[in-house]
């Protein structure tokens, strides 16, 4: 059961988190990632868009795992956001951010964006980057509240071969 929001903390990524970010992320993305909406249309694609899902999530983490943090209830992981970085190109991307059902509404994606940006000011990015479809509907709520702009949209297009 969730505690209260004053409860929530976001701290750096650890190992242990690993299981409770592939569960939420699972939870989360269902409905609204390309891969998911793509086998609603076009059938499933072995394996299958979930295990698709998790293996980019831990892609992500293991090539810039300082660049991942989670929101705890105490011990309980409650979301979590997946950061990018280019010293390049100067521009920090968020690539995933996922709340668990039980903890959303109140917050702490938000509190998850506002980390993620500190850290790409930390790591001297200029730009910050977030995409989103537009079934996500909390997502394109909140992003331009955060100070995030719209640029262009994007289709996405699939065919079996």
């Amino acid at each position: 059961m969730p505690q209260n929001d004053n409860d929530i903390v976001i701290v750096n990524y650890k190992p242990e988190h690993q299981s409770r970010i592939e569960e939420i992320t699972l939870e989360a993305f269902q409905g609204v990632s390309i891969d998911y909406l793509a086998e609603q249309k076009l059938g499933v694609v072995p394996p299958g868009w979930g295990v698709r899902k998790v293996h980019d999530i831990r892609r992500c983490i293991k090539a810039e795992p300082e660049g991942v943090f989670v929101a705890l209830d105490g011990d309980i992981v409650a979301g979590y956001v997946t950061v990018e970085t280019s010293a390049e190109k100067k521009v920090g991307r968020i690539i995933d951010l996922a709340v668990d059902s039980a903890y959303r509404r109140r917050g702490i994606g938000s509190q998850l964006i506002r980390r993620g940006l500190e850290y790409m000011k930390e790591k001297g990015m200029l730009l910050a980057k977030i995409e989103t479809l537009e079934t996500n509907e909390a997502g394109m709520a909140a992003y331009p509240k955060l100070g995030f702009r719209e640029v262009v949209r994007q289709i996405h297009y699939y065919m079996p071969i």
